[in-house]
């Protein structure tokens, strides 16, 4: 007879449950695929009731943590715009961190997004390998026990499993089926539920989007970037837009990004650059001109500088077109 995976979907007071709800709907799909109930999802909390999640959606937790039998447990994320806010939640959330740290060590653990940040917090995640949400890896380093692979998107251990990005449980999801069904079944499943193709990005990309900047400010700066053509750029004509000092702006940017500000300006322009080259039939001279490069071989010498690749061996690898 196989055996049941009896997995617990955690709530928590601001918790994001819309990965929650597609984690299940992808596990009640592989059971119904194969006629067999092979995962029992029920939603967990630190106690039974009603929590109220993100934007105020209340949901009902039918059992406590620590009252029901489980062979694993998805930690989902949680809305935060900075490191002060995720370190806020934590701190609120102290009581959940302590039953997370005191289940027994046979229980899987996963969690995605800034859901890992409850796991590291539990000390759960100590000597393996982890990853996170790009903007949260440098705040990530005060746990110094886990062995943070943030370049990563997913991270699979014997006993957990972590993966970066709001749609991280997905990943999750589909080793899952994989590993516990078969490789068939979830391509079934991707083909029934229209599952998106993985939106794959050069690591140099990797949380380079303006939604994904970590404060006001910093997508303040940003969307100035994306809209000043790349030749004009200069740190002395940000900072004028920005009505600050060169100093400032300097410092501001570094300690928020880690990267001098050229660096910064450079692979936010690229990251355009990169965006046409995966998703358009455009040729590089009109990306170029379009984004305001002096020329198609400085775009193309800064391009394969910083990825490793052309522009045309980067469009054959991760083009959508």
């Amino acid at each position: 007879m196989t055996k049941k995976l009896r997995i617990g979907l955690l709530l928590f007071p601001g918790c994001m449950p819309a990965g929650l709800f597609a984690f299940a709907d992808l596990l009640h799909a592989a059971n119904r695929r194969r006629g067999l109930t092979l995962f029992e999802a029920r939603y967990i909390a630190l106690q039974a009731g009603p929590v109220v999640c993100a934007h105020g959606v209340t949901l009902h937790a039918e059992a406590a943590l620590g009252s029901t039998k489980l062979d694993a447990v998805l930690v989902p994320g949680f809305w935060a715009e900075s490191a002060e806010q995720v370190n806020a939640l934590l701190a609120d959330q102290a009581a959940l961190v302590s039953a997370l740290s005191k289940r027994p060590r046979s229980l899987q653990l996963w969690s995605y997004c800034t859901g890992v940040c409850l796991l590291a917090a539990s000390g759960r995640l100590d000597g393996q390998g982890a990853t996170v949400t790009w903007w949260l890896a440098q705040a990530m380093q005060q746990y110094r026990k886990v062995l943070w692979q943030s370049e990563q998107n997913c991270v699979f251990n014997e006993r957990t499993a972590t993966a970066s990005g709001v749609n991280g449980y997905l990943p999750i999801a589909e080793k899952l089926i994989e590993r516990n069904v078969s490789s068939d079944v979830l391509r079934d499943i991707t083909r029934l539920m229209v599952l998106p193709r993985p939106a794959i990005a050069h690591g140099a990309f990797q949380g380079s989007a303006l939604i994904e900047q970590s404060s006001g400010w910093l997508q303040q700066l940003h969307g100035l970037i994306e809209r000043m053509p790349a030749e004009r750029i200069t740190v002395q004509a940000l900072a004028s837009e920005l009505a600050v000092s060169e100093r400032t702006l300097a410092r501001k940017v570094s300690r928020e990004t880690g990267q001098p500000v050229a660096a910064y300006a450079r692979r936010i322009k690229l990251n355009q650059v990169s965006e046409r080259l995966t998703l358009t039939a455009l040729p590089l001279a009109s990306i170029g001109a379009e984004l305001g490069f002096s020329s198609s071989s400085n775009l193309q010498r800064m391009f394969k500088a910083l990825t490793g690749l052309t522009p045309v061996q980067y469009r054959r690898k991760f083009g959508r077109v």
